[in-house]
């Protein structure tokens, strides 16, 4: 793949390049397929933007030859609003910004096109935000409020439903690894191993609920759960979309009256939060996230120290 690139020399097209670069994240370093179109998302637009900022489609001598003021001009294209550009936040310009800075470091190991300048653009200062987690009442409403939605016509999808959310609180996974279990992994076992973003693979234990939950689903399921198979079904038989979830979480956010942060990913915010604020060893939560750095996790423990503060602050006579 990438001595192909590099037989085409600087007139090499910039699109034919970011194909192969996004090849090369979904099958060799296996990110998740909702990261790998945010990625060719981002990049696709920095190389619109390019053809019109340069007055044609750009070539690899292009890309290592440009200047930082025209990645400054794409980020603040980005900004503007528009009929099409909506206008990106702060943290969505960054992931912009991360996307290129990842095309580029791709592009000078595997085709020797380098340009030092173009790193030296900074992204946006991004306020320090921590997970906004369901509460464990909130947490049990959902999953109590989704498993007693069944009906003699749906019934078997709201024990889908209820057993994908049972997954990501229970089990801590995120939806993509929820929905990418197969029918061979039935029976869950008591240990699951996951593989999360990167490729990375970690052994998460799953509860006796959370495979209760499965288990119901599966019996109520009308669609042969074949080995190979997805393992959660879409009404119609084909692979669940994980928009079918977050509609869901949407539907019981209106219904319970529940924060705007309430989302599937909180479920999972929810499940570090509450083991450690029930003593949770912050090393076996790292783990069990599957997060590469600890300081990612630690953000969990802030959660609950600003939770303490928060009631101190409201019950103490002197606060």
């Amino acid at each position: 793949m990438a001595t192909t690139v590099r037989d085409m020399g600087a007139s090499a097209p910039a699109f034919e390049a970011s194909i192969l670069w996004i090849d090369h994240l979904a099958t060799e370093r296996r990110f998740s397929p909702l990261s790998v179109s945010a990625y060719r998302r981002d990049v696709s637009a920095f190389l619109e933007f390019l053809t019109g900022h340069l007055g044609g489609a750009p070539t690899l001598g292009d890309i290592a030859a440009l200047a930082p003021q025209d990645l400054r001009a794409y980020l603040a294209h980005r900004r503007n609003d528009g009929p099409v550009n909506k206008g990106l936040g702060d943290r969505s310009v960054m992931r912009a910004l991360a996307a290129i800075r990842a095309f580029f470091h791709w592009l000078e190991r595997r085709c020797g096109i380098a340009n030092a300048r173009i790193m030296l653009v900074r992204g946006p200062r991004l306020r320090a935000t921590l997970p906004r987690p369901v509460s464990e009442i909130d947490a049990r409403a959902m999953l109590d409020t989704t498993a007693g939605d069944e009906t003699d016509r749906s019934g078997w999808i709201a024990a889908r439903d209820a057993a994908v959310l049972t997954l990501l609180y229970a089990a801590g996974l995120r939806i993509s690894e929820a929905l990418s279990l197969r029918g061979g992994d039935l029976p869950l076992p008591r240990t699951l191993r996951i593989t999360g973003k990167g490729g990375k693979e970690r052994v998460v234990p799953i509860l006796d609920a959370a495979r209760e939950a499965v288990d119901r689903y599966a019996a109520l399921c009308p669609f042969a759960l074949d080995r190979d198979a997805p393992l959660f079904r879409g009404a119609r038989g084909g692979e669940l979309s994980p928009r079918i979830i977050q509609e869901r979480v949407a539907q019981l956010r209106a219904r319970l009256s529940l924060p705007e942060s309430t989302t599937p990913h909180a479920l999972r915010h929810a499940f570090a939060t509450h083991l450690l604020a029930h003593g949770g060893d912050l090393r076996v939560i790292q783990e069990l996230l599957g997060h590469e750095s600890l300081s990612t996790t630690q953000r969990y423990a802030d959660v609950e120290a600003a939770r303490v503060f928060d009631a101190y602050r409201t019950a103490h006579p002197r606060a």
